[in-house]
């Protein structure tokens, strides 16, 4: 039976060093269902009222929003990450999209860290959003060796350690964390209710390949979705940023697209 109920996105940080409009434009030309919004540098990314119009002007929906949670994204909207999160959630009530993507506190970020699970439950509980934790990868500390690392995440880079109400699943990083990407699925069971998809070869950084162009299984795990009854939303997220030509790009994401309808069976 063909699977049309799963809507499949494209993340605006899969067309970076372009910006939210070229993300916008090139979904609607290729046919994705929407949008994920990486709220980051762009100042696009962070003007609802611009991401709004957008939308409107291309006829394609925000899906997602992902909270500035990155290094570089720190003080984005505040230096409170708090705050951060809020307006995450205020942007995508006033966007209409049903989630938010946010990383795990950082070890420094103590204070916050002690209070996010109660922070997401209150969030979700008045405002109807599910905010999707996202697994996450160790890294390399400053100085150290070749196979030295750290996670620079609390408590764990795996989400499931402490246990919320939905996750993302991201491939790109369990590719990096060298964690079983169906066995993480299991362990997040009802709650997975957003996918990253994209791919990697186990190398430990953040590739985000073309599915289908590095290790993971991709294709199984959405074959898995297509069958359980799953009711959240896969956005590509990949790395576009080495085309040379925007040809490159456009095929790429184009490819990425089909991967996803043919394996989710649409």
């Amino acid at each position: 039976m063909v699977n049309s109920a799963i809507p499949v996105g494209l993340s605006t940080a899969s067309v970076w060093p372009l910006r939210a409009q070229n993300a916008f434009e090139l979904a609607a030309a290729l046919g994705y269902d929407g949008v994920e919004v990486m709220v980051w540098a762009d100042p696009v990314s962070q003007d609802v009222p611009a991401l709004r119009k957008l939308s409107q002007g291309t006829g394609v929906p925000v899906l997602s929003v992902h909270s500035p949670s990155l290094l570089i994204t720190q003080r984005v909207w505040s230096p409170d990450p708090v705050v951060r999160l809020k307006r995450s959630v205020e942007a995508a009530l006033e966007l209409e999209a049903r989630t938010v993507v946010v990383h795990p506190p950082f070890r420094w970020q103590r204070r916050y860290g002690d209070y996010f699970p109660d922070l997401l439950a209150e969030l979700e509980e008045s405002s109807g959003v599910a905010i999707a934790v996202e697994n996450m990868f160790k890294v390399r500390p400053p100085g150290g060796g070749r196979h030295s690392r750290v996670s620079a995440f609390r408590p764990s880079i795996d989400p499931t350690d402490v246990g919320y109400r939905n996750y993302t699943l991201d491939l790109s990083h369990a590719a990096a964390a060298h964690m079983d990407a169906l066995a993480l699925a299991d362990r997040m069971g009802a709650g997975l209710s957003h996918v990253h998809l994209a791919d990697g070869t186990g190398v430990p950084k953040d590739e985000h390949l073309v599915p289908g162009r590095g290790g993971q299984p991709c294709a199984q795990l959405l074959e898995r979705l297509a069958t359980t009854g799953f009711q959240g939303q896969v956005v590509l997220e990949v790395n576009t940023r080495g085309a040379r030509r925007s040809a490159q790009r456009v095929k790429d994401l184009a490819e990425a697209l089909l991967f996803a309808r043919f394996h989710l069976g649409q």
